[in-house]
């Protein structure tokens, strides 16, 4: 699997909040359309006005190398930038292992422990 997780930033609060409003359906299609796509979020963040916080989640190398030509990509892409962009910083993690966060007793965990 490959998580994206990142932050993009707009140079005014209604500006972040519009953005935000586009691109409702364009993560919806994204979901429903793309193979390999198992999340797909750009939200406000609770505690900066101007900023989304973004987080994918996608099969594997195939699904985001598909994803990155698609017509859903490409509209969110000028959809954002249309919208006052002053920064963003998003990257790609490769994972190997997934665990729930409580084990059995619900305590959380940080360590992996299902092995």
């Amino acid at each position: 699997m490959i998580i994206i997780a990142g932050e993009i930033d707009f140079d005014t609060k209604e500006n972040r909040d519009r953005a935000v409003e586009l691109g409702i359906p364009l993560q919806q299609a994204s979901r429903d359309d793309e193979p390999g796509c198992l999340a797909y979020c750009f939200a406000p963040d609770p505690c900066v006005d101007t900023r989304v916080q973004v987080y994918e989640l996608w099969e594997d190398e195939t699904s985001l190398a598909a994803h990155f030509e698609h017509r859903n990509y490409l509209n969110m892409r000028d959809t954002l930038g249309s919208c006052g962009i002053i920064g963003a910083d998003n990257n790609k993690y490769r994972v190997d292992l997934k665990e729930p966060v409580y084990d059995d007793t619900r305590t959380p965990r940080a360590d992996f422990f299902t092995g």
